[in-house]
């Protein structure tokens, strides 16, 4: 999965604007949770652990039953180093660490916290039974159940099992941690999650099992029936599933080729098939979009989201109420924020983390060092101005230069070449394109380096100037354009200048670029003009 340098913004968390910009800052991962999203915990850089919020059900690990409005200290889990968490309806919280411990707080009526009593946690507690000798990596709820997942792939669930949700085949409650078999005796799981009553899994090999309620379809088995014993989702044979995800009764699953598949309940359109039938089985959607490396879901929530190979972010199902029914793009830059705007309630479906990457991509590596002194090799200089490039990229990424660089014996060289017969913004923005396939400039400009394109025959750029003066083009310079896509040859631009003069006619004629047109043009389209029946007024 790519990670992107992107900062996600806890402030869109409405309960985080109870925090200071200094407290904001000191975050560096971050849960919010609850039955109506009034409780958070968030781990600051120095790794002390802090909660604040309503406390329902003991749900902060505090000691005590009251709600906080500044946020508290958890001390017995400052220093642990908490990397995966995941909190039920009750609400109870189930968390593990880097060293694989696992603690776990807050409502216990169905021995959620798998500790053997139904005592409520008032404050963090090891969860020990079976799991002592194991490192947990992951760790999953539903609204009363829990599940830990270890990284030798052994996985283990206890707590509510009304519809078979823990596995073990009855459907009495489980008080501490028991190791899920059955069918997944000798498997590795790799990705678990859980809808409200219900759990899935994800073995190393890509198959995908489910056990629990499935009174919506939400195990995939084509039927819906409840299973006590995980069952492998059958209709997914022949696919290889990386990522699995649950909503309150729908389920989503991404594939190592980035598709996605999508079944259960379907009341808000959460499986964003266009309609709000369940399916039993899955089904494919998003199939005319671009691989998707990320989907999202959250037990609490009849919420989907998705994000794609390129950084786009759809949403589908309950969005504040309505229901989407077909994956919606948004303006989002993580799926993270389609829970804190859109989620009923506006929880977070993962441990966020909010630190910053320092890592830059290739791509963004390159963009940098355009017009960079301290690493180019080579000048070029444009009106008196230079230009900082390096000819390595430029024989890459350009055939004009490779072959220009060809016919230089190494040693003649030169450190600057002189370019005369292109403006210097024209140019830079070129030598720019080279470095990051993309070009901002202003129309006119956009004239000189489509007559550039056209001489050095780059024929995306020549696409890319089209569409910069297509986009620009207005009454003023509208017949500048004109004479331009003419002069360049450029039939496609020519021909929606042409048709914009002509739609906006009067206009057109009465500015100064029209009578400084030079003469055969302004004859050819007062002819063509004539043709299409402009000058009949």
């Amino acid at each position: 999965m790519t990670h992107s340098s992107i900062m996600v913004d806890v402030g869109k968390w409405p309960i985080f604007t109870l925090l200071s910009p200094q407290e904001i800052a000191s975050i560096r991962k971050a849960c919010v949770f609850g039955t109506s999203a009034n409780e958070a915990i968030y781990i600051t850089h120095n790794d002390e652990v802090f909660v604040f919020g309503l406390n329902c059900s003991n749900c902060l690990g505090t000691g005590d039953n009251q709600s906080t409005i500044v946020p508290k200290k958890l001390e017995a889990l400052c220093g642990k180093k908490i990397s995966s968490l995941s909190y039920g309806s009750g609400p109870h919280v189930v968390l593990c660490t880097e060293d694989g411990e696992v603690y776990a707080w807050g409502h216990n009526g169905y021995s959620q916290l798998g500790n053997g009593t139904t005592n409520q946690g008032m404050t963090p507690v090891q969860v020990c039974t079976n799991l002592l000798i194991k490192k947990v990596v992951e760790v999953a709820c539903g609204s009363h159940h829990s599940m830990a997942l270890s990284f030798d792939g052994d996985l283990y669930a206890w707590g509510y099992n009304n519809c078979g949700q823990v596995g073990s085949g009855s459907t009495a409650n489980q008080p501490t941690p028991r190791r899920v078999s059955n069918c997944l005796q000798g498997k590795m799981v790799v990705g678990i999650a859980c809808g409200q009553t219900s759990s899935m899994a994800v073995v190393n090999n890509g198959e995908v099992y489910g056990w629990g309620y499935n009174g919506n379809g939400q195990l995939g088995l084509g039927n819906n029936g409840n299973q006590l014993t995980p069952c492998r989702v059958a209709a997914l044979h022949g696919v290889c599933i990386l990522q699995i995800a649950c909503g309150y009764a729908h389920t989503l699953a991404l594939t190592d080729e980035g598709l996605l598949y999508a079944w259960g309940a379907n009341t808000y359109g959460q499986l964003g098939t266009g309609n709000k039938s369940n399916q039993l089985s899955p089904v494919q959607i998003m199939m005319e979009k671009e691989r998707v490396v990320e989907i999202a879901a959250c037990h609490s929530a009849h919420t989907s989201a998705a994000k794609t190979q390129s950084g786009q972010v759809y949403m589908w199902g309950q969005c504040r109420g309505q229901s989407v029914i077909f994956p919606h793009l948004t303006h989002f830059a993580c799926t993270d924020d389609v829970f804190a705007c859109f989620a009923t309630p506006a929880v977070m479906w993962r441990l966020l983390s909010v630190e910053h990457e320092d890592f830059l991509t290739v791509a963004e590596s390159l963009k940098k060092e355009f017009d960079s002194p301290e690493t180019s090799d080579l000048k070029f200089r444009v009106d008196g101005k230079y230009i900082h490039v390096h000819k390595a990229v430029l024989k890459i990424r350009c055939e004009h230069f490779r072959t220009m660089f060809q016919s230089y014996w190494n040693e003649d060289m030169k450190e600057v070449i002189e370019i005369d017969q292109f403006s210097y913004p024209v140019y830079r923005a070129f030598l720019e394109y080279l470095y990051t396939d993309s070009v901002d400039l202003p129309p006119e400009d956009a004239i000189g380096l489509l007559d550039l394109a056209t001489s050095y025959c780059e024929n995306r750029l020549k696409k890319l100037c089209q569409h910069i003066i297509k986009r620009g083009i207005t009454v003023e310079n509208a017949f500048s354009l004109l004479s331009a896509a003419v002069r360049y040859d450029a039939e496609d631009l020519e021909e929606f200048c042409f048709k914009f003069c002509v739609n906006h006619l009067t206009e057109v004629t009465q500015t100064t670029a029209f009578w400084q047109m030079d003469g055969p043009l302004l004859k050819e389209f007062i002819a063509k003009a004539s043709k299409c029946g402009a000058f009949k007024n």
